[in-house]
């Protein structure tokens, strides 16, 4: 498990993360989303040693992890900017990461590079940047690690290889009840992949909460009435978003979606339907409820 306890960390003056307290727990699939200078890939380099907080923990199961190598054996990063070594194939690599993961399995790593059809002897200064990051990726999964964590995991990776990528990461979650820390600024790269999902905007923690609990204690609700109505009338119903055009509202509430059903027949609607949200739209209309201009935070993705 791991623990971030009140962490804060800035540079030349500037916050970058102001008191972040969030656990992971083991056999999670972490999400973290959110917009560039949220503070994403900082807590990343803070989770995993790489930076030393300013204040507070950094916790795996009770040990620090900032130069601590007992711990730091047990991580793979993956970041955002790829390093190789200067004029390394894969194979060099794989030697490198080796000498310093003593759980690296050789076997494993030709394996991954077969199924991804990754030449190992092949200059990576050639790959393209989508094979630079399956490479690092092979690498990195290669380690058997306890602990990995993806700055931007798919970035450049077609559609095809990302799914690849997902799952190959959901077994080993799963199969090793490891823990994998993903970052990204699309909420759909995520959406079906993770079990936690937490919304980071200019350096603080907004919303933390487990992906099914965050699907279905939310729903949109089309209604409308013969006669004018107005928000009032959905009264003791906890409404994060309304709207009207008509006599139809298309109204955004939160509870348990019996309860919220049965208190919206005993107002006698001639129209109730109640439709699914997507999670960019739950995160959209929470983030609105706690009182955040929700178009400053993400970066939506033209497809």
């Amino acid at each position: 498990m791991i623990e971030a306890k009140n962490v804060s960390k800035s540079f030349d003056g500037f916050s970058a993360l102001d008191n972040i307290s969030c656990v992971i727990p083991d056999g999670c699939i972490y999400g973290l989303v959110g917009t560039n200078g949220a503070g994403k890939s900082t807590l990343l380099r803070l989770l995993t040693g790489v930076y030393r907080q300013d204040s507070g923990e950094v916790l795996y199961d009770g040990l620090q992890v900032y130069e601590n190598p007992i711990v730091k054996k047990d991580i793979a990063y993956v970041p955002d900017e790829l390093y190789f070594l200067p004029g390394a194939n894969m194979n060099r690599m794989a030697r490198l990461y080796s000498s310093v993961h003593p759980g690296f399995d050789n076997d494993r790593f030709i394996q991954l590079a077969e199924d991804l059809r990754l030449d190992r002897k092949k200059n990576i200064a050639t790959f393209s940047k989508g094979m630079k990051r399956q490479a690092a990726i092979i690498l990195a999964l290669a380690c058997k690690p306890k602990y990995m964590f993806f700055d931007e995991t798919f970035d450049g990776l077609d559609p095809v290889m990302r799914n690849i990528i997902k799952a190959i990461i959901c077994q080993d979650v799963e199969e090793r009840k490891a823990v994998a820390v993903i970052t990204s600024h699309s909420l759909r790269e995520l959406e079906d992949t993770c079990d936690q999902l937490a919304l980071l905007h200019r350096g603080g923690l907004v919303l933390e909460s487990d992906i099914t609990k965050l699907k279905t204690n939310l729903f949109k609700i089309q209604t409308a009435f013969l006669d004018e109505y107005d928000r009032n009338r959905f009264e003791g119903t906890d409404i994060l978003h309304f709207s009207k055009r008509g006599s139809v509202s298309n109204i955004i509430v939160r509870g348990d979606k019996s309860d919220i059903i049965e208190h919206f027949n005993a107002l006698h609607p001639v129209i109730l339907d109640i439709l699914p949200l997507t999670l960019e739209e739950v995160f959209t209309y929470e983030v609105e409820a706690l009182g955040y201009d929700f178009s400053a935070i993400f970066e939506r993705e033209v497809e």
